[in-house]
């Protein structure tokens, strides 16, 4: 399963001026194309435009919602894989045995309240 991450930009509220361009629908388009190409450019793919409430302040104590609009563009995380190497591969795998040692649970004859398991010596 591919994981994402996500990039948020405002969208451009006025056009960018180029050569030839004349009408502010031209210019506009020039500054959203701008802004795609050059967020394309660095991995990001674009998703969709939302348009979503944000409530500002007026005044001292008078609040106003506006609508914001904003691009939204993802792309892929790369993924980390944990790849070993055939000399770790070994390594992790052979390790040295150790002997446990033998615990036997008998009660200590001289303490008859004392009932912890003892290690018999090998």
């Amino acid at each position: 399963m591919s994981s994402y991450e996500y990039k948020i930009v405002p969208a451009p509220k006025t056009g960018l001026k180029a050569k030839g361009l004349k009408t502010a629908e031209d210019r506009f388009a020039n500054a959203l194309e701008t802004t795609m190409n050059t967020l394309g450019a660095q991995g990001w793919e674009y998703q969709r435009t939302d348009t979503l409430p944000c409530e500002e302040r007026s005044g001292l104590t008078k609040r106003v919602t506006t609508f914001q609009n904003m691009l939204v563009f993802r792309r892929t995380i790369a993924a980390e894989t944990n790849v070993e190497t055939p000399q770790e591969r070994v390594a992790t795998t052979i390790a040295p045995v150790v002997a446990s040692p033998k615990i036997e649970a008998k009660p200590l004859e001289a303490d008859p309240a004392r009932t912890e398991p003892q290690v018999a010596a090998e």
